[in-house]
C-alpha cells in the first residue's frame, strides 16, 4: 500500500506543485468569468433573486446613449495611446541601442513610469499636477501662457488620461530594446557602404526585423488599453461630462454603484468579445505585415 502511494506521487508531483495555483485559477478566475456570462442574461441587483431575460440586457446597451458613448471613448483612447505609445518607445528604445555614456542610468529612469503604472499614487499624483494651480499651469504662467482647467475641460481630462499612458512607455520599449539588440550589425554595415542614410536602415532594416516584437506589443498593449480603469476612476471619477468613463470604469460603476450586476456583466462580456475581435484580426493580418525570419527557409 505504502509502495503505491509512492508511485502514485512520483507520477502525480508536478499536480501537487500547481494544486494551489489550481484552485485560486478556479475560485477566482474560472468562476467569475463563467458566472458573469450566466448573469449577463439576468436582471439581477444582488438584493432580489435573478431572473432570466434573455438578450435584454444586450438591447439596453445598444438603446442607452451613455453605455454606447463610453465604448466610443474606449475606441477613442485606444486608438490614441496604443500607437503613440509605441511610438514613443520605439524611438527611445532606438535612441538607448546606442553606445551613450551611462545609457544604463537613462534605460532604468525611462523604466521606472512603468513599474509605478498600476500605482493608486502615481495617479493621484498625476490629478495633482494638472489641477488648476497645479504643477502644469504654473510652469505654463511661467511661459506667459494662461492657465488652462485641465480636468474641468472634457477634451483637457480626456487628453491628460492619454498623456498617463503614453508616459508608461518603458514596458514595451524593454522589449524594443532587446529586439533592437538583436539585429545584425553586419546588416547595418552593408547598408552604409551602400550609401543608406541612417532613417533609411531604421525603415528598410531595423523595422521589416523587428516587426513580430512591434506586433506583440500592439497586441498586448492594446488589450491593456481597452481595460484601462485606474486613471479615468482617480484622476476624473469619468467626468467631466462623461468624457473619460471608459468601458472597464463604465462596468464598476453599474456593479458596484447601481448594483446592476446583469447589466454590468453584459457590459463586460460585450467588451471582452470586442477586444477578442480586435486580436484575431490583428492575428489575421499578421501574414500581411510581420516578417518572420525562420520562415525565409520553408
Amino acid at each position: 500500500m505504502e509502495k503505491r502511494k509512492k508511485r502514485f506521487w512520483k507520477r502525480n508531483i508536478g499536480l501537487a506543485f500547481i494544486l494551489p495555483w489550481l484552485a485560486g485559477f478556479c475560485i477566482f478566475k474560472l468562476y467569475p468569468f463563467l458566472a458573469s456570462l450566466v448573469y449577463s442574461f439576468h436582471d439581477y441587483n444582488m438584493f432580489k433573486t435573478a431572473s432570466f431575460i434573455g438578450l435584454k440586457n444586450y438591447q439596453n446597451i445598444l438603446q442607452d446613449k451613455l453605455i454606447v458613448k463610453a465604448f466610443i471613448q474606449t475606441f477613442k483612447y485606444a486608438f490614441f495611446t496604443v500607437p503613440l505609445e509605441l511610438i514613443f518607445a520605439l524611438f527611445i528604445a532606438y535612441i538607448l541601442s546606442g553606445k551613450i555614456r551611462g545609457v544604463n542610468l537613462f534605460r532604468t529612469i525611462y523604466y521606472v513610469p512603468s513599474i509605478l503604472g498600476g500605482s493608486v499614487s502615481v495617479a493621484v499624483l498625476w490629478k495633482f499636477l494638472f489641477k488648476t494651480e497645479g504643477l502644469v499651469n504654473i510652469l505654463l504662467g511661467k511661459l506667459g501662457i494662461p492657465a488652462f482647467n485641465w480636468l474641468g475641460n472634457p477634451d483637457g481630462a480626456f487628453f491628460v488620461i492619454i498623456l498617463l499612458k503614453v508616459w508608461q512607455f518603458g514596458s514595451p520599449m524593454v522589449i524594443f530594446l532587446a529586439a533592437l539588440k538583436g539585429v545584425s550589425a553586419d546588416l547595418y554595415e552593408a547598408a552604409a557602404i551602400d550609401g543608406a542614410t541612417r532613417w533609411r536602415q531604421f525603415f528598410k532594416i531595423t523595422v521589416p526585423l523587428i516587426t513580430p516584437v512591434i506586433f506583440y506589443n500592439f497586441v498586448t498593449q492594446l488589450c491593456h488599453k481597452f481595460q484601462e480603469f485606474n486613471g479615468p476612476f482617480i484622476i476624473t471619477q469619468g467626468g467631466p461630462l462623461r468624457s473619460t468613463t471608459l468601458a472597464s470604469l463604465l462596468v464598476y460603476n453599474e456593479a458596484f454603484k447601481r448594483y446592476e450586476l446583469g447589466l454590468a456583466s453584459a457590459i463586460a462580456w460585450l467588451l471582452f468579445l470586442i477586444i477578442m475581435t480586435f486580436t484575431v484580426i490583428a492575428f489575421v493580418s499578421q501574414k500581411y505585415w510581420v516578417y518572420y525570419a525562420d520562415e525565409e527557409g520553408r
